[in-house]
């Protein structure tokens, strides 16, 4: 009995079909798989397939062998995989986390600092909201995240990247859709949506904080904890949101962004990190994201 003897009968165990296992799986002639299986019976001294007009189904026997051929083959697999990885050097896992959406900008320059790493660094993408981000950089499962700044998180370190602008959110068909640029003081009187606070209470500060300084008072009438949902949500009330700058490369045709008339209000977005990650790759990125 060989490997391949396996292969056939789970094949056509799986397909319930000679004909399809032969043609769409082992890409072989059906007679000679025919003979491979007859091959096996012998082996074992027990028929394991009832040949029909119509199709085949599987004896007793053939389904207490079907179940172990699995577990075989399987098995097989593994030790081969783990063959494979022993013999390839081992890579250093490094975690990158995005606030969801700014992967667009941030990403692309994360690959080209790794450039040089490719067969040492085994790099996985996280996507997430800055308080998951956070916890993933407190508790080790992040290594290095792009996200807003927390300075009541001392333990970990925030390196300013970039000042992002608001821009106001409206659908298309809104009346102030044609403006270039919008007074906030004539939305006093729109349905207004914002994000929860604990979804993103840096961007919820900004915007409650811009608000209050321009002196107007906006109960929102939803909050939302997605970029898909404030847009949802733009949409079906008619409403009015504010949003930062990266968020205006993932609108779709229905909605639109204008600027704000006058001093815009703006968010920082920040590369994060554990004061106590010692990682060689970490500090390998900090030192080339320095230089640019």
């Amino acid at each position: 009995m060989e490997l391949r003897h396996l292969r056939y009968f789970v094949a056509i165990a799986e397909e319930g079909s000679f004909s399809r296992a032969a043609e769409q799986r082992l890409h072989t002639a059906q007679p000679s798989l025919s003979r491979q299986i007859r091959d096996l019976e012998a082996t074992i001294g027990v028929q394991l397939i009832v040949r029909r007009p119509r199709g085949m189904e599987l004896t007793d026997a053939g389904r207490v062998f079907l179940e172990h051929a699995r577990g075989i083959l399987l098995q097989v697999e593994s030790a081969m995989e783990a063959t494979r990885r022993a013999f390839r050097p081992a890579r250093a896992p490094f975690v990158v986390g995005f606030l969801t959406g700014c992967e667009m900008d941030w990403l692309p320059r994360i690959l080209v600092t790794l450039r040089d790493e490719p067969h040492r660094t085994e790099l996985t993408i996280h996507s997430a909201s800055s308080p998951e981000l956070e916890q993933g950089l407190l508790h080790g499962r992040i290594d290095l995240a792009f996200l807003r700044p927390n300075p009541g998180v001392p333990e970990l370190e925030f390196k300013r990247v970039t000042e992002e602008e608001l821009f106001i959110l409206l659908p298309a068909g809104h009346r102030l859709a044609s403006r270039r640029s919008i007074d906030v003081k004539e939305i006093a009187g729109e349905a207004f949506i914002s994000f929860t606070k604990s979804y993103a209470p840096a961007l919820r500060a900004v915007i409650d904080d811009y608000l209050a300084r321009c002196g107007i008072e906006l109960v929102p009438a939803h909050e939302a904890e997605t970029l898909p949902m404030v847009i949802s949500l733009v949409l079906s009330s008619g409403g009015i949101s504010f949003l930062p700058d990266y968020a205006g490369k993932l609108l779709p045709p229905s909605v639109v962004r204008r600027a704000f008339h006058g001093e815009p209000p703006t968010i920082p977005l920040a590369i994060g990190y554990s004061r106590s990650n010692a990682s060689p790759l970490l500090r390998l990125v900090l030192a080339k994201a320095g230089r640019g």
